[in-house]
C-alpha cells in the first residue's frame, strides 16, 4: 500500500514534467526529463531529480529551471491541494552517465 508520500511524490513527478513540457519553453533541442520526486517526511521540500538530453547542455538546462522555478512552483500549488505545500528544488539525476561509465568500463575488460 502506497504511502502518503509516495503519492506525493507520484503527483509531484508527472505534475511537474507537464508544466515543464507546456508552460516552460525550454531552448531549442533540449530535452528534460522528471526522473523522480523525493520528499521530505513533513512534506515541506521535494527534490525533483531531472535529466537532460543532450548531456552536455546539462548545466545551462538546469540554470534554465532554477530561473523558472518560481513559475514551475506556483502552477504546482494551484494543482496541489494540501497543506503545507510543499517547496521544490532542482537536483540533476546522474544516474544515466554513470550507467553509461560502468559499461563502457565493462566493454573494456
Amino acid at each position: 500500500m502506497p504511502t502518503r508520500v509516495n503519492r506525493v511524490n507520484e503527483f509531484i513527478r508527472t505534475t511537474v514534467a507537464e508544466i515543464i513540457a507546456r508552460e516552460v519553453e525550454l531552448p531549442l533541442g533540449n530535452f528534460v526529463t522528471v526522473v523522480k520526486v523525493d520528499t521530505t517526511r513533513d512534506l515541506r521540500y521535494a527534490r525533483v531529480f531531472v535529466s537532460v538530453f543532450p548531456e552536455k547542455k546539462f548545466g545551462k538546462t538546469l540554470e534554465f529551471l532554477r530561473k523558472r522555478l518560481y513559475l514551475i512552483q506556483g502552477a504546482l500549488n494551484k494543482k496541489l491541494h494540501m497543506k503545507p505545500l510543499p517547496r521544490i528544488e532542482f537536483v540533476p539525476d546522474k544516474t544515466e552517465a554513470e550507467a553509461d561509465k560502468i559499461e563502457k568500463l565493462l566493454k573494456e575488460l
